[in-house]
């Protein structure tokens, strides 16, 4: 395929990615109190080395109380700075850009990992911070219902949660990353505010559409006021939640922050009640495309495709038709961690292997120039099917 879209470069304020693939955040629950470990430096890394444009780094918790497990990472304090930024390091020398997510899990918090049935953690002597480690929410509801109870966030509490995502935004620079991410989505705090099934407030916070988005668009402006202004920014929001909270919704959020620096809608569902969203079709391939479609078209926004896309050609026409503008890719990419360097070759370019480290690209461009009949494993399911 001539010059695919997929490996041709975007520009966003001051940022260049070499090409549209983007690795999606994806929690990993492997930090120790709060700390980035030798786990997060490989497993960016490697996404790095296997060719994609943008790695963002898992959601990243701004306060204490927002940590979902024992397990997430943190930028609550200054401490956590130099563990990310030997990542970013890697990241940036294997030239890719390096990314984070901001996060916080609100009336999520306190669970087991989900290997460890994902339940809700009780007390006990291996986490010595139990008291700190609140449940809060935008209203006193759980979720599900047999959860514990957060408790619901004061108005004058607000501000300095607000804040400490415009602090974890200075911190997120000063380690070195080059593209942030918001995480509104997935029934986490942001999203329980954004949501008329989790919100119940009565004050500036609550009631209608627009006080549900306050404290987002607040967000927004405490990120970007520390967030320096040649950097991208983007909004990751479940446009659709089968909870209240849908397209519509997500379009007026996107038309209210994109003046305020937000560049980029990272468009995934679901969330508040656990089960996959459905309203698009089936989940199959591609099904949360139509939502970064509409984000971009009636929102006049770039947007971000994320969601069973697994196929080199189907990340393409996407692209082509003018769906979106950026394609993550999160499970595909455990799976295949070469993926773009994989989907290049599938797209007829890079023969050379020029968007891998020299360590990779030497051998591989050796053996594709020597021995021209080897298919790839990625080719075919056996050698007989690849023949």
């Amino acid at each position: 395929m001539a010059d695919p879209l997929l490996f041709r470069p975007i520009r966003i304020r001051d940022v260049t990615l070499k090409n549209r693939v983007v690795v999606a955040p994806m929690h990993q629950y492997s930090g120790v109190k709060g700390f980035a470990t030798d786990w997060h430096l490989m497993n960016a890394g490697r996404y790095a080395a296997g060719g994609a444009g943008l790695v963002i780094m898992e959601s990243t918790k701004v306060e204490r109380r927002g940590c979902g497990t024992v397990g997430d990472l943190g930028l609550w304090d200054d401490v956590f700075v130099p563990g990310l930024k030997r990542c970013t390091d890697f990241i940036r020398a294997r030239n890719a850009v390096p990314g984070i997510q901001l996060g916080h899990s609100g009336r999520k918090a306190r669970r087991a990992r989900p290997w460890e049935g994902g339940g809700p953690l009780q007390p006990g002597p291996d986490i010595d911070d139990w008291d700190a480690w609140e449940l809060v929410s935008a209203s006193g509801l759980a979720s599900p219902e047999s959860d514990p109870l957060p408790r619901a966030l004061t108005t004058a509490e607000i501000p300095a949660l607000v804040e400490r995502w415009g602090q974890a935004a200075r911190r997120a620079h000063e380690a070195g990353f080059d593209v942030l991410d918001i995480h509104a989505a997935h029934g986490y705090l942001l999203h329980q505010f954004l949501s008329p099934y989790a919100n119940r407030r009565n004050d500036e916070y609550g009631g209608s559409d627009l006080n549900r988005m306050r404290i987002v668009i607040e967000v927004v402006e405490s990120v970007r006021a520390y967030w320096p202004a040649s950097k991208p920014l983007f909004l990751r929001l479940s446009v659709e939640d089968d909870s209240g909270w849908g397209p519509a919704g997500s379009v007026e959020l996107a038309r209210l922050v994109k003046p305020k620096g937000v560049d980029v809608i990272d468009c995934s569902s679901g969330g508040m009640r656990g089960a996959p969203v459905t309203s698009t079709g089936p989940v199959t391939y591609g099904y949360q495309v139509p939502y970064a479609e509409r984000l971009r078209r009636d929102a006049d926004i770039l947007s971000m495709a994320v969601g069973l896309i697994v196929h080199a050609d189907q990340a393409e026409a996407i692209l082509q038709e003018g769906r979106a503008d950026l394609i993550a890719l999160a499970r595909e990419l455990l799976y295949n961690p070469n993926w773009p360097m994989d989907a290049a070759q599938k797209l007829g370019v890079d023969a050379q292997f020029g968007s891998v480290p020299s360590p990779q690209a030497y051998w591989l461009a050796k053996r594709a120039q020597s021995v021209k009949s080897v298919v790839p494993s990625t080719y075919g399911r056996s050698l007989k099917a690849s023949s």
